[in-house]
């Protein structure tokens, strides 16, 4: 006889939504796995984007004092600014006024009894000079002035021998 006997089966093929909740259960564990690896990346690409941020803010100059200086007719001679990353005042002539040649320009720091303190000679015949600086040093002064020198400016510690060709308030800008 060929009858091959069968044992019965112990367990019982499971019903089909059994199934269905497996896959689905599967399905969302995968879709939880592709979520936590996507917000992960984000993160990343966020602290790099900040990082990026945080440089590109230190290049950018942060003007904490500004003064325009003005001339005998109350038109504006110089722009100056101090960024206290750098350390330098920039200062840009706003008009054609040139010193002659055996003059320079010299930058003065008036505190609140007008008392002047050099800052510098500036270059000569440059549209836009630089001056090394300190904020304690501005931090005590109320006005910036320019007077004509003979060439090469006064000696430290001597005031000004002429007039100020250009002066204007220092204005403390908050960061």
């Amino acid at each position: 006889m060929s009858d091959t006997f069968q044992p019965p089966s112990s367990t019982p093929p499971p019903p089909c939504h059994v199934t269905r909740w497996r896959i689905a259960t599967i399905v969302c564990l995968i879709l939880l796995a592709i979520a936590a690896a996507t917000g992960m990346s984000m993160m990343e690409q966020f602290k790099a984007q900040l990082i990026h941020l945080q440089t590109k803010l230190k290049s950018v100059p942060q003007v904490k004092y500004i003064a325009v200086l003005l001339d005998d007719q109350h038109l504006p001679a110089q722009l100056i600014t101090f960024d206290p990353q750098d350390g330098y005042l920039l200062i840009q002539r706003l008009n054609d006024v040139k010193e002659g040649q055996e003059d320079s320009m010299q930058l003065w720091a008036l505190d609140a009894q007008q008392r002047p303190l050099s800052l510098g000679v500036l270059t000569t015949k440059i549209k836009t000079a630089q001056i090394p600086v300190t904020d304690k040093i501005l931090s005590q002064a109320q006005a910036l002035a320019i007077s004509v020198e003979s060439k090469g400016g006064v000696e430290a510690g001597r005031p000004p021998r002429l007039p100020y060709l250009f002066a204007g308030a220092l204005i403390r800008k908050t960061l």
